[in-house]
């Protein structure tokens, strides 16, 4: 794990308007983003365009783009912390993984021709576009109910953390995590199966 005073007192800065404190940020979180962009991406469909660099990419200019982010409801920036920041990202990739099943599903996009870049193969993705979308909108109604199960799941299906990495971001006990994380899939599996 990265350091965690060096990249809290990094997104104090962010917070605080400092155009430097961005840059220096990149280079403490990028394998780390990157390992769990390969983690997510190793378990969609293969044939799937998308390629953990350009998750990683696309996640920090989401983050810390400048402009209001989507992703946290507030300015660029203003994170609590360490444990704060990597949730944000799981959210970010979750919503980027969605648009890019929904862009998979779309004829007006190609429909169900593959693109293959040759210079940069990647982790190819194991889950159909399907459902992806079935757990997001599914996540949507989970969030309704129970808010801590709906960002267990964020974190464990869309952004690959390990339940041990998952409980620290949310600050709660891994075992209480396996209790959520169970709680969470057999209320998911019942609310995909209705629809």
């Amino acid at each position: 794990m990265i350091a965690m005073s060096k990249v809290t007192q990094i997104l104090a800065a962010i917070g605080r308007g400092e155009p430097a404190a961005t840059e220096q940020l990149f280079p403490l979180v990028y394998d780390e983003l990157r390992k769990l962009a390969a983690a997510q991406l190793a378990r969609e469909k293969p044939g799937q365009t998308l390629q953990a660099t350009a998750l990683v990419h696309e996640t920090y200019l989401r983050l810390v783009g400048g402009q209001e982010s989507e992703v946290r409801g507030q300015e660029s920036g203003m994170w609590e912390g360490r444990s704060h920041f990597f949730a944000a990202a799981a959210e970010a990739m979750r919503r980027i993984l969605v648009e890019a099943a929904r862009r998979r599903q779309s004829l007006k996009r190609g429909g169900n021709f593959v693109r293959q870049d040759i210079d940069e193969l990647d982790v190819p993705l194991q889950q159909p576009p399907e459902e992806v979308l079935a757990v997001h909108e599914a996540l949507g109604k989970l969030a309704a109910i129970d808010g801590r199960a709906a960002e267990l799941v964020k974190l464990r299906y869309f952004a690959g953390f390990t339940m041990k990495e998952a409980a620290e971001i949310l600050g709660i006990a891994p075992r209480t995590a396996d209790d959520v994380w169970a709680y969470a899939r057999a209320w998911l599996a019942a609310e995909i199966q209705t629809s």
